[in-house]
């Protein structure tokens, strides 16, 4: 009986990873997109003073969105197949987005004298509120909690640019319109996929 128990696991299990994997590699594709965009977003910000190197650009946001992409798309695959124990702390995912600047050297420290780097635990924290906020899982007041500083931190972030760039990104001209749009944009895209570990199960 534990060998028909064993052998019938063996066959599930490869159908089950022939389904994650398009999955997961969707995810990790959609994961560099954003982020790539995000990139061009936070280049219109700095303006000249924008400056690529390989690991500020591939290793703190490009590879960071690839490891998104790839968790929130497992989780989707998770949840297609019923759960599992502990699968919803995939909701955490974005955190990668805020951990991975700070891996450069002195970034902690400028974080913590001068505030440097701010922006990217801003990003994760919206994501991660907006994600709850929009699942329609758990209490009505922390969701709505969550929904509202979420909002609030996206509103500002799409309102920062007149006080980074300078006029020529103000919110009443076309380009700073624009950047406003797809600041606050990428945001809710990522809040939306964000939302995926706290949706309810599918059945197995």
């Amino acid at each position: 009986m534990p060998e028909k128990e064993s052998a019938q696991a063996s066959r599930d299990a490869g159908p089950a990873l022939h389904r994650t994997a398009p999955l997961v590699a969707i995810g990790m594709t959609c994961g560099i997109a954003w982020a790539a965009g995000f990139r061009g977003y936070m280049v219109e910000l700095a303006g000249p003073a924008s400056t690529f190197d390989w690991w500020g650009t591939f290793g703190a946001i490009l590879l960071p969105g690839a490891t998104v992409g790839g968790l929130l798309a497992w989780a989707e695959a998770l949840r297609r197949a019923g759960g599992r124990r502990g699968w919803r702390w995939l909701a955490l995912a974005p955190l990668a987005f805020a951990i991975a600047p700070l891996l450069m050297p002195g970034a902690l420290a400028a974080l913590l004298t001068q505030g440097l780097g701010g922006g990217a635990v801003a990003v994760a924290l919206m994501a991660i509120g907006g994600g709850y906020a929009l699942s329609r899982r758990g209490p009505l007041w922390a969701r709505l909690t969550s929904g509202l500083v979420s909002a609030a931190l996206t509103a500002a972030l799409a309102l920062a640019g007149p006080g980074i760039a300078g006029p020529a990104l103000a919110i009443t001209e076309p380009r700073g319109a624009w950047v406003a749009v797809l600041g606050a944009s990428f945001i809710v895209v990522l809040a939306l996929a964000s939302s995926i570990p706290h949706r309810p199960v599918g059945r197995r």
